[in-house]
């Protein structure tokens, strides 16, 4: 295992660290892990050089920080540097925040949290972070060695990421990066700014929840295979982090052993180390991610050959948010729900089509577009 620099801090994470959120479940439900399934996992990790384990309060509806806390005994506890966060939004008084940890150390069966992080800050999380003076409260946990590192993970923009880290004197923090992600939330300028205050940082969503390595289209794959350099996916992804020299550790929510055991053999390569892309390389997967991220689900060019309708319905745009929600892009799912709202509003939606065939006549790409129309509306709608 390659083990990383930690900013300001005196420690060295393992590159790969273990997300728990995403472990192997018996039944329907994410609260129903597979608890020994997991452990062994987990165990597996340890043995074999992960040293950092993440958690939360909120992971599998609850049971992340029991089963983390019964994989850590045995002795395991003492080979790894814990982590776990504050469920901000469950945080609505000063002592709610004091509980809350005393809860954490008991699901967790420790006497100490060694990085505890301000779960999932965003703009509204921090004003209720200042508002409540929480930062003292986690000093005063800190003194009394509840804690040993505090500091947060993050869901929204720049420039609200450029105010929290700015704020306070935090030990690290914790964002979302990978190759497609570069200008999504705090993003490559995040990274470069933490890197100047020399303040470690911990990359969550590496291989985007399993989108950079599973179902990848077929026209990304071919580029993949023609490439001079074979790598797996899931190589390519987390070699791309790794060359980043201000990625303290990359955590991998991983389900299976089978997964455990590949990220491992991956992230104890001799080269994974800050620097290890060329910039051949690093151009390759720079157009690969501009590419994937333009593709479309339904190939609507926006010739508006279709329009008008004669029920008021805006094809071509209602096409754009129905594209944009399969897209790659970090804000799919938020923003392209936005845009179809939008044209719910004034009455130009999907659900205003007669069925009437005009648009099929007109279009040049002849496009299924009415079955899309009911698909796209049934979908944007959920």
């Amino acid at each position: 295992m390659q083990y990383r620099h930690f900013g300001k801090l005196n420690v060295s994470p393992s590159f790969l660290g273990f997300g728990c959120m995403r472990f192997p479940l018996k039944g329907e439900k994410d609260s129903d892990i597979d608890r020994d399934e997991a452990i062994k996992m987990i165990r597996y990790g340890i043995d074999n050089g992960i040293n950092y384990i993440d958690t939360a309060y909120g992971y599998h509806g609850g049971q992340s920080e029991f089963l983390v806390g019964e994989a850590l005994s045995d002795g395991y506890r003492d080979k790894v540097m814990l982590a776990t966060k504050n469920p901000t939004w469950l945080v609505n008084t000063a002592d709610d925040w004091d509980r809350l940890l005393d809860e954490q150390l008991n699901r967790l069966k420790t006497d100490r949290i060694d990085f505890y992080l301000q779960h999932c800050l965003t703009a509204d999380g921090f004003k209720k972070f200042r508002e409540l003076n929480l930062w003292e409260k986690a000093l005063k946990a800190k003194a009394e060695n509840k804690i040993k590192y505090f500091g947060f993970s993050f869901h929204d923009k720049y420039e609200v990421f450029d105010e929290i880290l700015d704020a306070y004197d935090w030990d690290f923090c914790q964002i979302q990066l990978n190759y497609l992600d570069t200008d999504f939330q705090a993003g490559m300028k995040g990274l470069e700014k933490a890197m100047a205050k020399n303040i470690g940082v911990i990359i969550m969503e590496p291989l985007r929840g399993g989108k950079l390595v599973n179902n990848i289209p077929e026209n990304i794959m071919e580029k993949f295979r023609n490439y001079p350099v074979q790598r797996k996916p899931v190589e390519w992804a987390l070699r791309w982090l790794c060359h980043h020299p201000g990625v303290s550790l990359v955590l991998s929510g991983m389900s299976s052993m089978e997964q455990v055991k590949e990220n491992i053999e991956i992230c104890s390569q001799s080269d994974m180390v800050p620097g290890c892309m060329s910039q051949e390389e690093l151009s390759f997967i720079n157009d690969l991610a501009t590419e994937w991220k333009e593709m479309k689900l339904i190939n609507c060019t926006g010739c508006n050959y279709c329009m008008p309708c004669p029920n008021g319905v805006n094809i071509p745009e209602c096409f754009r948010a129905y594209n944009y929600a399969h897209s790659v892009r970090g804000d799919a799912h938020d923003v392209s729900r936005q845009k179809y709202k939008a044209l719910t509003d004034s009455f130009a939606d999907a659900s205003n089509c007669i069925e009437c065939g005009s648009c099929e006549s007109a279009c040049p790409q002849h496009l299924p577009i009415i079955e899309t129309l009911k698909v796209l509306h049934e979908e944007l709608t959920k």
